[in-house]
């Protein structure tokens, strides 16, 4: 079909049709690099693109079917169900009979439920189709186990400031409506600012501005900063989700948290809902600070941090606000430990240094009669046979069997917990 210019959105019609014109993911589709390598020796593998809204999923889908000269269908998860997918894949299996490949990509893959997902496993699985699916959500919360155990997850990037810079060069360049003007842009990195690193973001952008900005009675049009302001809408410029101020009010909301202040808390918040943050991002963030920030402090913390993931998951927004607000107030009030991050961490330093130390004799499973022969087991206690359910016995390592790696804290419950331990274990006691 031929592309009317006049009715087609800039970023479409500038939209990359071979790898040398695509602009960013070197990591990816450089020479040598994974995508490439797939695509030169036409062996494409189902795989899933991975990255935030504007860095060029559809296009390298698209590059890469029209490149390994395949049959291509594309859905939209959002607006697509199983009947969709029942029938590319009846259309997939007359293809492979007359030795033709199929690719299908599935934009927003994280938005198909389970059952729509499990459908599409057996041809994936067979080969009748090549899976390419996009997601702005991470694939090991959003994308079932079967399914992604048989895909590649390659991660995309936002654009970088000379990234941005290249495309509106090729952009201004090739487009059969903007170059027929003389068009300046004299802060164009205030524009490249506003786009946040989405590529589609920058064109709509900059499609908007040109037509904005009238021409002057020699034909030029200058696209001003106010002129991006309008542009763009005021909001990008106070929140961008994608630049340094994403970054700095989440880290602001984190450690306000962390500090034990619900009133900052449920400020930052709003700061990020009101600039169209993604309310998954932030319960994330909510469930990571709840093990690092709270952890046996208040083990209630997390599991309510993981209820409330869920809860938004299920009600979305504008509802999600008060989720959110619930969750993250509950967790500034908590009492607060880091001990179990400081433990884990203590005790990969320790695996890493050494990694190889054996499992003490009476730990080891038996399940053989040479392994008994040889002791596995034979002096293991077992502890519910003991007062209290407890028998002080080694259970590190020879190199390590003094060795504490948590230490809890006198806040909340951790204070039992460690009065508890201190009780239990003669390492453990304070000097007195």
């Amino acid at each position: 079909m031929t592309m009317d210019p006049a009715t087609t959105p800039f970023a479409e019609r500038v939209r990359p049709r071979t790898l040398q014109e695509f602009i960013g993911q070197q990591h990816l589709v450089g020479e040598g690099k994974p995508l490439r390598l797939m695509v030169e020796s036409d062996s494409v593998r189902s795989f899933i693109l991975w990255g935030p809204p504007g860095v060029g999923k559809t296009t390298l889908a698209r590059i890469i079917a029209n490149r390994t000269r395949c049959e291509f269908f594309a859905l939209n998860a959002v607006s697509s169900g199983i009947k969709d997918v029942r029938e590319i894949i009846a259309k997939a299996i007359d293809f492979q009979k007359t030795g033709k490949k199929t690719i299908l990509f599935i934009d927003e893959i994280h938005r198909f439920n389970k059952a729509q997902q499990d459908g599409l496993l057996h041809s994936v699985e067979s080969g009748v189709l090549t899976l390419i699916g996009a997601t702005t959500e991470n694939p090991s919360f959003e994308v079932i186990s079967p399914l992604l155990s048989r895909m590649r997850v390659y991660v995309m990037e936002p654009l970088n400031k000379t990234e941005c810079d290249q495309m509106l060069a090729q952009a201004l360049a090739a487009d059969p409506v903007i170059n027929t003007s003389t068009v300046d842009v004299p802060d164009q990195d205030f524009l490249v600012y506003l786009s946040g690193g989405d590529g589609r973001k920058l064109l709509n952008g900059l499609e908007i501005a040109f037509q904005l900005a009238a021409p002057d009675d020699r034909g030029l049009r200058v696209i001003t900063k106010s002129t991006l302001e309008d542009a763009f809408q005021r909001k990008y410029s106070l929140y961008d989700k994608k630049g340094e101020q994403h970054y700095d009010i989440i880290s602001a909301f984190i450690k306000c948290i962390r500090g034990s202040d619900p009133d900052a808390a449920v400020y930052w918040l709003a700061r990020m809902l009101d600039g169209g943050e993604d309310p998954k991002f932030i319960a994330r963030r909510l469930i990571i600070l709840a093990s690092e920030d709270i952890g046996n402090a208040d083990p209630v913390g997390l599991m309510i941090a993981t209820d409330g993931f869920t809860a938004v998951d299920y009600v979305g927004m504008p509802e999600a606000r008060i989720i959110l607000a619930n969750v993250a107030t509950y967790l500034a009030s908590a009492p607060k430990s880091n001990a179990s991050y400081l433990a884990i961490d203590a005790a990969l330093e320790d695996v890493r240094r050494m990694p190889n130390l054996p499992v003490p004799i009476h730990l080891r499973n038996a399940p053989t009669q040479f392994m008994k022969q040889l002791g596995y087991g034979e002096q293991y206690k077992y502890a519910h046979d003991y007062p209290n359910h407890f028998v002080d016995q080694q259970y590190l390592p020879d190199a390590l069997k003094e060795k504490i790696y948590y230490h809890p804290t006198e806040n909340g419950r951790e204070k039992s917990i460690k009065e508890r331990l201190e009780f239990l274990w003669k390492k453990r006691k304070p000097n007195t």
